[in-house]
């Protein structure tokens, strides 16, 4: 008979979650009472820790255990195990999960200022995901749990996002990297993040697996300034651009009722018409259309004006009417040298055709007899 009462008296601890966000579990025994001989089963992904009357006792990595003096020898010092009936000790058992939590998500609450090179003073927002998971069973719950009887991720993202845009920020602005060209370096943003906070968590008995930027976005009247300047080099002429866009939203607002800029063209529209028909039915002559202005006159012509070469001297310049006397009078011969503005050299007389006419009013002189 004793044999069994003592069997039945002998516990079995373990846990089986199936939350998937609880990171620390306390197992619950009425009045915290662990009896000796005890069974402790630790999965993988798990870590026991036994707390005894406020003070730190062992630490299970996986496995089955018998909780005999043994196997525990930190318990056996803080207090004598007896082999009878009755228990010999209180204490608490706490279940930490060692595997990691994915999907956690952090993000800037509010703008962060920085200074970018092309545009100066600007706001950054950004957002993404990590992954944490426990490293130092003991540092854990002696850091962040304490007496925490289901402790779960929740309850230390708000620290760990805290973190990590305080890093982010310090890394974006000491980056360089303009903000166009952000999205192309997350990943190693991601990285230094995570090197900078490994110390800080280290101190949590936390380790940060993964940490990614999924998005770093500017404010939304910034965002659609970029858009505007990005379709104006789209579209090129921006001219013919505008014209087009009149177009459009004149006939938008034309089809669309009720619309004070549809009533203002409908009726621009309506008086055309009234007009036309004003003309048309009742045998009315349209008026002639007006006359056109006439183009002005183009202006007059360049007279060229001459220079002359004889006995190594020039003489000029001498407009063409002036030459015309020359030849009358005898001090322009066909033989004469002459040059104007754009003539290629010095030519004769008689071969530039402009002055040729001016020795048809007189013959040549004859040939000689």
């Amino acid at each position: 008979m004793f044999s069994f009462l003592t069997g039945e008296f002998i516990d079995v601890i373990d846990w089986v979650d199936d939350t998937r966000d609880t990171m620390v579990w306390r197992f619950e025994r009425h009045g915290h009472a662990i009896k000796y001989g005890a069974k402790l089963t630790v999965r993988e992904g798990q870590t026991a820790v036994f707390v005894h009357e406020g003070q730190m006792a062992d630490v299970f990595t996986p496995g089955l255990y018998m909780l005999e003096t043994n196997n525990m020898p930190v318990m056996t010092t803080l207090q004598h195990w007896d082999h009878g009936f009755r228990s010999p000790f209180k204490s608490e058992v706490y279940f930490v999960a060692t595997t990691r939590f994915n999907g956690l998500k952090w993000g800037t609450k509010n703008p962060l200022m920085m200074r970018d090179p092309e545009f100066g003073p600007v706001r950054l927002r950004a957002y993404g995901t990590y992954s944490i998971r426990v490293k130092d069973a003991a540092r854990f719950m002696t850091e962040i749990v304490g007496t925490d009887g289901e402790f779960t991720a929740d309850e230390i993202s708000f620290q760990i996002r805290n973190i990590i845009v305080q890093e982010f920020s310090r890394v974006a602005a000491g980056s360089g990297i303009p903000v166009l060209d952000m999205a192309a370096n997350t990943a190693e943003f991601g990285r230094l993040m995570a090197e900078r906070i490994a110390p800080t968590l280290e101190g949590y008995g936390l380790d940060m697996p993964e940490l990614y930027v999924e998005n770093i976005s500017l404010p939304a009247a910034v965002e659609a300034a970029l858009d505007k300047r990005s379709a104006m080099g789209v579209i090129g002429d921006l001219a013919a651009y505008q014209h087009y866009s009149a177009a459009e939203a004149m006939t938008a607002a034309a089809a669309t009722p009720h619309s004070a800029m549809g009533a203002g063209i409908g009726m621009g529209m309506g008086m055309g018409m009234g007009s036309q028909m004003a003309q048309g039915p009742w045998g009315a002559r349209p008026a002639a259309p007006a006359q056109a202005a006439p183009p002005p006159p183009p202006p007059p012509p360049v007279e060229h004006v001459w220079h002359l070469a004889e006995n190594g001297q020039t003489t000029g310049p001498f407009s063409k009417a002036r030459l015309g006397r020359m030849v009358t009078e005898g001090g322009l011969r066909r033989d004469t040298l002459v040059w104007t503005q754009g003539q290629d050299g010095w030519k004769r007389a008689e071969e530039v055709t402009e002055l040729a006419q001016l020795f048809t009013v007189m013959p040549p002189p004859p040939p000689a007899g």
